[in-house]
């Protein structure tokens, strides 16, 4: 299984699924039809499901032996952010293993996990080792680019092949943060950002560059994408974050200020970025695009803003937004998903901790807010409690948050390793 783990990753690796956001990709369909081809090797029946051309995903059930119990979703999405090999040490595309590490797009984010569970399911089907809930498999498209083709398309048009699951395992949490005295807290995701990606749009009049205009497109969207790019918002500390830094800064042998939370931050590292995202909501000008000709006043000009805000904080977050677009300027989403937090608490949590405790004596699992989001936004919305738990003991020197989208992206093969064991654990008792 260990063997197996770094073999599936740099072969998922090596299928080129980039994200482009459009619909004009390679897609996923040759890394399902892995995932199929590999879990149908093992008796696994599999349900493969294309949104659009080539936006494949997924889904198996794997019957447990107390069926009166409720169903537990794996879930790990197959696609990736683009990469220019000019840029990477080794290629993108490649899985080199090089310094102890498995290289290219995905290694991190999120093809590891996907290669952990196949490996668990694989072995645990060669030895006849059933899982005692049922578990539903989803390897899923588009998660890169929010989800249209992939998660959310199976829940609006599938929901039934979850039919049982109330509760949902995913990225983005179960890695490792080393503390003072050989410790490591294990970060395990029970919150993550709303997402709203909105187009900022203003009207004027168009006219020649050589005249005075006082109803200028452009000049009006400038003052609101300035706005919103000069605008901080309040420090906001949800139960979750609250009860992360807690813990961090126990570990660390330092005072928890909840009037000052940021004091906490620079303990943490390069994980502070990540963290320090969520204490509060954020507003980023991403995109400007207006006009055709030097001398040509445009009719209109646009924007692009990438807008997160915290479980809890929604429409106080849209009511600072529109307060600082004006009365020039509308917004329209791109995209928009919910914020989602559940209790770090229950079984499952349990039997996250125990496999980690069992696996690295040092481990401190703590619960943490997620910055970014994830598909368990569409698996909260059938009512599912949802976690990011994608162990990985990683060294203390790594930067795993700049590894997210990043150039040079990679996993150490003892991490991936360490993961598939806890992982193949965690369902024992799950």
């Amino acid at each position: 299984m260990e063997d197996e783990v770094v073999e599936l990753c740099r072969e998922l690796i090596r299928i080129d699924t980039s994200n482009t956001g459009e619909v004009d990709g390679p897609g996923e369909r040759v890394a399902a039809e892995y995932v199929a081809e590999k879990l149908e090797g093992v008796g696994i029946k599999t349900t493969v499901l294309e949104s659009a051309k080539r936006r494949t995903s997924v889904v198996a059930r794997i019957e447990g032996t107390e069926p009166s119990r409720d169903a537990l979703l794996l879930h790990g999405h197959l696609d990736v952010v683009p990469a220019q090999a000019s840029d990477w040490t080794h290629h993108p595309f490649s899985g080199e293993i090089a310094d102890g590490c498995v290289w290219g797009r995905g290694a991190v984010d999120m093809k590891d996990m996907d290669a952990m569970i196949l490996a668990s399911v694989l072995d645990r089907a060669r030895t006849g080792r059933r899982p005692k809930r049922d578990i539903v498999l989803a390897f899923l498209a588009d998660e890169e680019a929010g989800g249209k083709y992939g998660a959310h398309f199976l829940v609006d048009e599938h929901p039934n092949l979850f039919e049982g699951c109330t509760e949902a395992v995913g990225e983005v949490g179960g890695f490792s943060l080393s503390v003072p005295g050989d410790r490591r807290l294990y970060l395990i995701e029970t919150a993550e950002k709303g997402l709203a990606w909105m187009r900022l749009k203003a009207v004027g009049t168009a006219g020649h560059g050589s005249m005075i205009h006082d109803d200028n497109a452009v000049t009006e969207l400038a003052k609101a994408v300035a706005r919103i790019g000069q605008y901080q918002f309040p420090l906001q500390l949800t139960p979750t974050v609250r009860r992360f830094l807690e813990a961090a800064c126990e570990a660390y042998g330092v005072d928890f200020d909840p009037k000052d939370p940021e004091a906490s931050l620079p303990h943490l590292g390069t994980l502070a970025r990540m963290i320090g995202a969520t204490l509060r909501s954020t507003l980023n000008p991403t995109r400007l695009d207006a006009g055709y000709k030097t001398n040509v006043i445009p009719q209109h000009a646009e924007a692009q803003i990438d807008g997160r805000f915290l479980p809890g904080y929604e429409r106080e977050f849209f009511e600072t937004v529109d307060a600082l677009l004006g009365d020039k300027v509308e917004r329209e989403f791109v995209h928009y998903d919910i914020a989602v937090e559940t209790e770090y608490e229950g079984n499952l949590v349990g039997a996250m901790e125990e496999a980690l405790t069992w696996a690295d004596p040092g481990a401190i699992p703590v619960p943490y807010c997620l910055s970014a989001g994830t598909d368990a936004k569409s698996f909260a919305t059938l009512g599912m409690r949802c976690y990011g738990f994608a162990p990985l003991r990683l060294p203390a020197d790594l930067d795993f948050s700049g590894m997210f989208h990043g150039i040079d992206e990679r996993v150490p093969v003892d991490g991936l390793q360490f993961g598939v064991r806890v992982l193949d654990r965690f369902l024992d008792n799950a």
